[in-house]
């Protein structure tokens, strides 16, 4: 629910029924939120009229007549009666109105692409080389655009089997046995890159004026639900046994909830924020997707980029953000795509994402890495965060966040991208400056096989 969608389901309901229909929702929803909306116009017109009409009986009461003033004082009585019957009707129906509100969607930004079954987005750009095994190249081939490519000869050990089996640098067997699946040991040099990854990424967005801050990493449930769609995502969420508590899924949770409530001033923006955090995600529905390793998991680091923006300049900030997170992963040597997501795949608070997306050799095929959304009012509106222009002109702010780099999945592209014949994965160059100062980092830059546990 945003500002936005309440006007254009008041004045454009056909446009709300389209941006349902391209999301694969049921436009019959429009119907039900305009029945509530008008009954609760209709109920408050009565009451604001019963309201005047107890007004006029009041000063008619403090000029009346002995003889008249009775009558007129059980006639305002009558009133006011009549006034707390329809004020609870009108709470009733406002708190379903406002239900049926807050499970409406984001509207679509214009570039959102409408997609056939069976296509969830459209790629944008690509940047590198992606090393390809024979056994991928036909699928490569078929893409378009075409990303540039080398053939490789030798397929390299997949990220799982590297990092357990081959390095002995991650336990998931150990994690199932105390923790559960999607749980994960990572141990030697992967602590140290993990954490060097974290670093990397917030000194270079710190360096474009992102402030960086740590969020709470629980949230109570009057604020999550604000900040997400719950009611699709409650089951992939943790909540705190006996506490109105939820554990955060990403900073972006935490970081949209710092201006609660605020009315700002058109000068106190825009508001840069780069968060680090652990992210707790059940991953309910992911399947028996990315079982096997530290790709997928219930609990990972990352740093999260966030913007408050004025309404017209978020989407060049949009653009901005993920420009920034491409840099990053530029400066990683990992080669990539940008994929513009489909409208039906879009989480309801988006009006537009990219996905960026890195290549897997091992798996012949691209994967998410990050994702940037430009959530425009969604948000604010739900949490409260206005900003009064000039003239006095009063709106909700927009909201946007982007994935600068995600710790563990990072480390499973460049355990595939690095990965030397003989099974040691090199450092990127760029991580050595942050690994250099401690003393029991690899200075060789180079993750060996079969390290001890």
């Amino acid at each position: 629910m945003s500002w936005s969608v309440l006007e254009t389901l008041r004045n454009s309901p056909d446009t709300m029924r389209n941006v349902l229909r391209a999301r694969r929702m049921d436009p019959s929803l429009v119907d039900n939120f305009l029945e509530l909306d008008s009954k609760w116009k209709n109920l408050k017109r009565e009451i604001d009229e019963l309201r005047h009409q107890h007004n006029v009986l009041s000063r008619e009461i403090s000029k009346a007549s002995q003889q008249d003033r009775a009558t007129l004082v059980e006639k305002a009585k009558e009133t006011i009666a009549r006034i707390e019957r329809l004020e609870a009707q009108l709470k009733e129906i406002e708190l379903e109105r406002d239900r049926v509100l807050f499970s409406f969607p984001n509207l679509l930004h214009e570039s959102v692409p409408i997609c056939p079954e069976g296509v969830d987005s459209v790629p944008v750009r690509y940047w590198g080389t992606i090393k390809v095994p024979k056994d991928y190249l036909n699928a490569v081939l078929q893409l378009d655009p075409r990303p540039d490519y080398i053939v490789v000869d030798k397929q390299p050990v997949g990220h799982a089997d590297e990092a357990e089996n081959v390095l002995g640098m991650v336990d998931t067997l150990k994690a199932g046995e105390v923790a559960g699946s999607r749980f994960y040991y990572l141990l030697d040099d992967l602590v140290w890159l993990d954490f060097a990854l974290s670093l990397f990424a917030l000194d270079r967005l710190t360096a474009k004026g992102f402030k960086p801050i740590v969020p709470p990493y629980m949230l109570k449930y009057d604020i999550i639900r604000r900040v997400i769609d719950f009611d699709t995502f409650k089951d992939a969420i943790y909540k705190i046994d006996g506490e109105d508590l939820y554990l955060i899924a990403t900073a972006e949770h935490g970081i949209a909830a710092y201006l609660y409530g605020r009315d700002l001033l058109e000068g106190d923006l825009p508001q840069l924020y780069v968060g680090w955090s652990p992210c707790f995600r059940k991953e309910a529905g992911a399947g028996s997707r990315d079982i096997k390793g530290i790709f997928r998991v219930h609990i990972f680091h990352k740093v999260e980029q966030f913007v408050f923006s004025v309404a017209e300049e978020s989407w060049r900030w949009h653009e901005e953000i993920t420009k920034n997170t491409e840099e990053l992963i530029q400066a990683l040597g990992l080669p990539y795509r940008v994929v513009n997501i489909c409208a039906h795949d879009l989480g309801a608070p988006a009006a537009k994402k990219y996905d960026v997306e890195v290549w897997y050799p091992a798996q012949g095929t691209f994967r998410e890495l990050a994702s940037c959304s430009n959530v425009t009012d969604w948000q604010a509106f739900r949490l409260g965060i206005r900003v009064t222009r000039k003239g006095m002109k009063r709106e909700y702010v927009h909201t946007l966040n982007c994935t600068g780099l995600a710790t563990t999945r990072t480390i499973t592209a460049i355990l595939e991208n690095y990965q030397r014949e003989d099974g040691a994965v090199e450092i990127p160059k760029v991580l050595r400056g942050y690994l250099e100062p401690i003393k029991s980092a690899p200075k060789d830059y180079i993750l060996p096989k079969n390290a001890k546990r």
